[in-house]
Order: C-alpha cells, then sequence, then structure tokens
C-alpha cells in the first residue's frame, strides 16, 4: 500500500530519499516557510499520511487537515513550531530525531565562539570593503576562559568535551540533569545568576518551554561579565533580542553568536544587523551533509515505525504525556 508523506521544506537527503523510494513512499517537498493558508490547502488536497516539519509551523488547522495523518517527525529536534496538543488530540505522534545532529550543534557553537571572539565575521567583511585593520583589531583567546553551559542534553555534551584541549573550564546548570558527567575541566552550577556573574561565555542548550521564554533578558545580561560572549543554537524565543540589541549597543556584553531567532528570518530592517559584535547564521547549527543524512534517515525510520504500529522510544515522542492524559 502505497503511502503519501509530506516535508515542510524540501526532499530528504540521498539516503532517506531512497529509503521512502523503497518503501514506495510518495514523497511531497513544499516551498519552506509557505503561509500558513497555503500549507494547509496543500496538506488538504494531499491527504499525508505523515508529515516531517523540516521548516515553518505546523498548527492546529494544519493537522486536522489530513483525516489520514497518523504522525509527525521533527526533521531535528526542536519541536517549539509544532502543535503537539493538537496532535495529541488525535493520538498522533510527534516524534524528535534526539541525538542525530547533536555532533554537527556542538561544532557549530564552538565555531560562533571562536568567530565572536576574534571578530572573523566583522574583519572579513572589514577586508572585502578595501580596509586593514591589523592595527586595531583586537579580541581574546578561548584557552583557560570559563564556559557556562544551559543545558546539558546531547549538544550541550559534545560541546563540553570540544572545549577541553583549550583548557577551559565548565560549569553546567541544568535542573533536569540527574548526574553529571565525570570530567575534570566541569562542574555543576546549581544558581544561574552564579552562572552569568562567573562565566566568559553562555552558551544555550537547553529547550523552549512555557517557562523559560526570555531567559536571557536585560537583567541577566546585566549580570554577564563585560566582555563575555552569548552564544545561541537552541531557540530564539530563549534571548530577548531587544535586551540583546541594547547590551551589545552598549558595549555591555562583549558579543554574541546566534543561530535561532525570533522571528526566523528576522526582517530585514532589525537593529541586530547594525551590531558589529553581532555573528549571525540563518538556523543552519545542524546543516552539514553528516546530519542531515542521519536526521533524515531517523525521522524517516520513526515514521515507518510508527505506521506498522511498533513503539517509538519514549524519549523521542514530544508529546507522549499529553496522548497519555
Amino acid at each position: 500500500m502505497s503511502r503519501t508523506l509530506l516535508l515542510t521544506g524540501p526532499a530528504l537527503a540521498d539516503d532517506a530519499m531512497r529509503l521512502a523510494d523503497q518503501h514506495a513512499i510518495r514523497v511531497i517537498p513544499t516551498t519552506p516557510y509557505l503561509p500558513e493558508h497555503e500549507l494547509e490547502a496543500i496538506i488538504r488536497a494531499e491527504q499525508p499520511d505523515a508529515i516531517i516539519v523540516r521548516q515553518g509551523s505546523l498548527t492546529r488547522a494544519m493537522i486536522d487537515a489530513s483525516n489520514a495523518l497518523k504522525v509527525v517527525a521533527k526533521h531535528g529536534v526542536g519541536y517549539n513550531t509544532i502543535d503537539i496538543q493538537a496532535a495529541a488530540d488525535r493520538g498522533i505522534p510527534v516524534s524528535v530525531a534526539v541525538g542525530a545532529n547533536a555532533q554537527s550543534v556542538a561544532e557549530h557553537a564552538f565555531a560562533l565562539m571562536f568567530s565572536v571572539a576574534r571578530q572573523t565575521a566583522l574583519l572579513d567583511a572589514r577586508m572585502r570593503e578595501g580596509h586593514w585593520d591589523k592595527a586595531t583589531a583586537n579580541g581574546m583567546e578561548l584557552a583557560g576562559k570559563t564556559l557556562g553551559l544551559v543545558g546539558l542534553g546531547s549538544i550541550g555534551a559534545i560541546l563540553m568535551d570540544l572545549v577541553a584541549p583549550l583548557r577551559m573550564k565548565v560549569k553546567v546548570y541544568d535542573p533536569y540533569l540527574r548526574q553529571l558527567p565525570v570530567r575534570d575541566h566541569v562542574e555543576r552550577e546549581e544558581d544561574f545568576d552564579r552562572l552569568l556573574a562567573d562565566s566568559d561565555i553562555i552558551s544555550l542548550h537547553c529547550p523552549l518551554t512555557d517557562t523559560n521564554r526570555n531567559l536571557i533578558g536585560a537583567q541577566q545580561l546585566e549580570r554577564m561579565r563585560s566582555g563575555a560572549i552569548l552564544i545561541n543554537t537552541a531557540r530564539g524565543e530563549l534571548v530577548d533580542t531587544d535586551a540583546l540589541v541594547l547590551a551589545l549597543s552598549e558595549r555591555r556584553i562583549g558579543g554574541a553568536g546566534l543561530d535561532t531567532f525570533h522571528p526566523e528570518p528576522p526582517p530585514a530592517d532589525s537593529p541586530l544587523w547594525g551590531l558589529p559584535t553581532l555573528v549571525a547564521t540563518p538556523h543552519i547549527g545542524a546543516n552539514t551533509s553528516e546530519a542531515r543524512d542521519r536526521v533524515g534517515l531517523v525521522a524517516l525510520q520513526q515514521i515507518l515505525d510508527a505506521w506498522d504500529g511498533k513503539a517509538l522510544d519514549p524519549r523521542c515522542v514530544v508529546n507522549r504525556h499529553l496522548i497519555d492524559n
């Protein structure tokens, strides 16, 4: 029996597309970030048996538009753009590809740390404009600095090890962490404010919840060291953009590296673009060939398992508690 899989975004990586072909799955890619009414109309017309969310949102209206829908998979791990309650109301599991893109995102966070600390993006742009800032450019070494990790899931755990050769000290703030991995350079910090005050770099690696929107706001930025760097490869809503713009404009912190924003994409006239100490990338932390291969295969296999009536790994079903209730 042929089934239909709709993607909110472009086609999956080649290995995943071949697996779909082997199972006679009709795959329907769509234009990224379509207006909601257009994507809803496509879903209503195509009646997909499954949806993989790549870019943009999946609303209640979209979920309800397909009577055939049995499972939703996220092409990654961030599910804040999916109405998981709407899916649960129909008994539809929403799965995420836990750990499949962690290495790529951790490496990107590390790269942003270097880029902000050494002003590489700014200096590259300046050179292309004909400037030679050898006499005035001044960066910061990462060696021996303190990295404050907010959240120690798969991504944070990899980054924790990536910085070890630089003799960086790592402080971990994660209220949900059961056991801290044993490392000589790693310690747990129970007080969030103290983490902010004692770290040279703060890197966010926690999921977005109803309680942590604007986790980094004006008060938190005030508590950070004057030369500190903020890195966000998690979710844009974790950071109060207006407060960050003000802190960077007034040089109250050293800089920021952002891969996620609210909204996405940010408007062309955003005040972020006038900040020389900001390094920005368009939510591409997971965009490597290796991660795309892994994530596409994991998401598709979760869909195949759900269609076959197999139990999905509970860690990967983000609305399981809603369905059970």
